[in-house]
């Protein structure tokens, strides 16, 4: 019997194995962060005091980002996530040691909670690289959307759970099980025989490849659409997050029990959203799915700042919940399906810089305006905010067209093998390399040539140029220069290993423009300046 559309990621045994082993640890975390929220009502009872947990959780993610991608790309995923969790397990089981034995106060709940988020942020890249790889392309978007029906599963049971052990053994006990939970993708990796991936090239530098992905992302629209629509949703969106423990304690008057009780409801909705996003981001595309998805948090939002009884608060943390799994998969989705394999971690660790680094902003500006103005006002204002901000980015695209075919087709021709004398130098310069394309265009042609070179643009800059420029002959109205520069012989080859048949379609529709046979590029590299000669003094020249 073949499985719903929601569930079909599952038919995949790796992906099951690791689905199954992310459920535990997101149990353990749900957990954790139920505990250390809770705790720290206890220890410092201010809304600024109690939602720098959630942002000692988060930044981390917003600094370490990029370098974790990098280094996701370029070593085994396998045994750096193995790395990850071992140093996660070791910060849980700390923070459950000084918890238990009365040595945990503000400072070190929170130097803990943000060491745990350190292993966090170097995990998340690699994770979602290493699960894009457990499921073929089509099944991706729903694979990450069945991440979140995980994460808010154990969100619906952890934080319910969590306020169970909080009554019985209190936060350590909550923070030893999420140590525990860590052991779980420990044993799936050791488990998974990953096969190794060996590339012609060698391996890419640390600090090129953090460059390498800055340029990728700067060059796809689509990435640069789901940045800023995730900034702009999660910004506003921290706030239940930010404030919770604060609303039950001091506005509902509530204990523990209803705390988690609250998120756990938060990750019913969610665990909805995500079993049926199939249906619904098919009906609405990806731009409207996370517009209503907006609209919903907010409702949400509001619903709990005007909520005075445990009854109201459930349904607006479920209606809550049910947009946050909606706009946090379709927009990852769409970040996951814009990267190819070899950026992948890197795309995902910038992506995961804006989401987070809006949820530090929405951290501490709630936080702060909370103890202000107090929370039901803040919450209200958070939710105003999350409807204008969600309307004034709809003009950056999620759903993105693929490139059309070129006319006639003429194919990108090869460049001219390499003179044999100059193969040393390749082999030896670590110098830049210039290449330029020439072009003879009708003019009456000349504003759709230019429309097609700004896609040239960032085809090449997502290939690896570092300089991109077109000139136009001054002698000549149908002439034209395309110009651009890579960092190293290396990169110029790597050009042609990372660039998909989309992008090559695109150069062959710029190419079709020309009105002669096709050029192939011209390649030039560096001089390194120990060539150059040594000017003659003036003496010496007479």
């Amino acid at each position: 019997m073949p499985l719903p559309a929601a569930l079909a990621p599952l038919r995949h045994p790796l992906f099951r194995l690791l689905w199954t082993a992310n459920l535990v640890v997101s149990l353990g975390v749900w957990m954790q962060n139920t505990g250390a929220g809770w705790l720290m009502t206890t220890l410092s009872p201010n809304a600024l005091t109690v939602s720098l947990v959630q942002a000692a959780t988060i930044m981390p993610i917003f600094l370490l980002a990029l370098p974790a991608g990098a280094l996701a790309d370029i070593l085994d995923r396998r045994l750096f996530i193995l790395g990850t969790q071992g140093w996660m397990l070791l910060a849980a089981a700390l923070l459950a040691v000084l918890t238990y034995t009365g040595l945990t106060d503000p400072t070190v709940l929170l130097t803990l909670t943000f060491a745990i988020g350190i292993g966090t942020a170097m995990n998340s890249p690699a994770w979602g690289s290493v699960m894009a790889e457990a499921v073929p392309r089509r099944d991706l978007v729903q694979a990450i959307a069945l991440n979140g029906v995980g994460f808010n599963l154990a969100r619906a049971i952890g934080p319910a759970l969590a306020g169970v052990l909080l009554l019985v053994g209190g936060p350590a006990l909550t923070f030893a099980l999420n140590a525990v939970s860590y052991l779980a993708v420990v044993a799936a990796l050791l488990t998974w025989r990953r096969r190794a991936r060996q590339g012609a090239l060698p391996r890419e530098h640390f600090v090129s490849a953090m460059r390498a992905g800055m340029r990728f992302t700067r060059h796809t629209p689509a990435m640069r659409a789901a940045m800023v629509r995730s900034a702009a949703y999660f910004a506003p969106a921290a706030a239940p997050w930010a404030m919770l423990p604060l609303v039950v304690r001091e506005h509902l008057h509530l204990d523990a029990g209803v705390y988690g009780m609250l998120l756990g409801l938060m990750g019913a909705g969610g665990v909805t959203a995500g079993l049926l996003l199939p249906q619904i981001r098919n009906h609405l595309g990806r731009n409207n799915t996370v517009l209503a998805a907006t609209v919903c948090s907010a409702a949400g939002m509001s619903l709990l700042a005007l909520s005075h009884h445990w009854f109201g608060a459930a349904v607006a943390m479920v209606v809550f919940g049910i947009g946050w799994v909606s706009a946090g998969a379709v927009v990852q989705g769409a970040a996951q399906l814009a990267s190819p394999s070899w950026v992948r971690s890197r795309a995902l660790a910038i992506y995961q810089l804006a989401s987070n680094g809006g949820l530090v902003v929405g951290t501490f500006v709630w936080g702060w305006l909370g103890t202000r103005i107090g929370l039901p006002a803040t919450l209200l204002a958070s939710g105003g905010t999350a409807l204008v901000l969600g309307l004034l980015v709809r003009g950056f695209n999620l759903d993105q067209a693929e490139p059309s075919a070129a006319r006639g087709d003429p194919g990108v021709p090869a460049p001219e093998d390499v003179a044999p004398e100059l193969r040393p130098v390749l082999e030896a310069t670590r110098g830049r390399v210039l290449e330029s394309q020439h072009y003879r265009i009708d003019p009456a042609e000349q504003d759709a040539f230019l429309s097609v070179m700004a896609e040239v643009r960032d085809v090449r800059g997502r290939a690896g140029a570092l300089v991109w420029q077109l000139y136009e002959d001054v002698s000549h109205a149908d002439c034209w220069l395309e110009v651009w520069s890579v960092e190293s012989w290396t990169g110029h080859l790597r050009e042609s290993a990372r660039m998909p048949d989309t992008d090559r379609a695109v150069l062959a529709r710029a190419l079709a423009f020309h009105l002669d046979e096709p050029q192939a590029p011209s390649r030039y590299i560096a001089v390194a300046t120990h060539r150059l000669p040594r000017p003659r003094a003036p003496s010496e020249q007479a």
